[in-house]
């Protein structure tokens, strides 16, 4: 019987050492990298976007797992619960030309880089009149690149009481039921076409809206283009 006890506790240390061998410490740095840049449009500016409309692609070298970064709406982004290393990098999802070739950047702290992109179409000369609870918008629209552009399907407004607006932060009765269907090339367009306008009605007196337009393209995300956002104080 003593030996049966014995020969339990010796196949139970071995059991425990076995296990203790088998444990590794984590000793890796968490993640305290960051990494941040702008969308430059080829046309001056950054690239205006909606929330999480475009994206920064990062594959870390060694690593499997992609991972994004949301563009902001004001074409910026940032991430700041990156692990330090090398990342293949690329602009992805938004209306603009495809970019293929991604940029090997090593991120550390306060790492920054740029990427310049040429829009599908730029929102040029955007105004927003008010007449009573009528909302002119009026704008124009350019491609640098005409050659090969996906059509254009539609141009809608967007609106919302604050200024994060955009595709998926508008108000619906303001925004999608002012939708305007367009499905023509831009090369069939004549130039009185390029200058578009729509009429929000309805909009409610004595309330402050944050206004933009956008310009849908048939690529493979159904991406806009966006105007810059103005600010409409409805009287009382």
């Amino acid at each position: 019987m003593k030996k049966l006890i014995s020969i339990s506790r010796i196949l139970i240390g071995i059991a425990i050492l076995a296990s203790t061998a088998c444990t590794k410490i984590d000793n890796y740095d968490g993640p305290n990298a960051s990494f941040q840049g702008n969308l430059v449009s080829s046309e001056g500016g950054n690239l205006l976007t909606s929330g999480g409309s475009t994206q920064i692609r990062l594959q870390q070298i060694g690593w499997t797992s992609p991972q994004t970064i949301p563009s902001k709406f004001d074409g910026t982004f940032e991430d700041t619960k990156l692990f330090k290393g090398s990342y293949k990098i690329i602009p992805t999802g938004g209306a603009f030309w495809p970019i293929y070739d991604t940029v090997t950047v090593k991120i550390d702290k306060g790492t920054q880089h740029d990427f310049t992109v040429t829009p599908y179409i730029v929102i040029k000369n955007f105004t927003a009149t008010l007449n009573g609870t009528t909302l002119t918008l009026k704008y124009d629209i350019f491609a640098p690149i005409a050659a090969g552009l996906p059509t254009i399907t539609e141009a809608q407004p967007f609106v919302n009481t604050t200024r994060l607006v955009g595709a998926g932060a508008s108000i619906r009765d303001f925004s999608d039921a002012f939708k305007v269907s367009i499905n023509k090339e831009y090369t069939d367009l004549t130039d009185a076409q390029k200058t578009m306008s729509i009429d929000v009605t309805g909009m409610l007196p004595g309330r402050t809206f944050f206004v933009r337009v956008g310009v849908r393209l048939n690529d493979s995300y159904k991406s806009y283009n966006f105007s810059d956002i103005i600010q409409v104080d409805v009287p009382k």
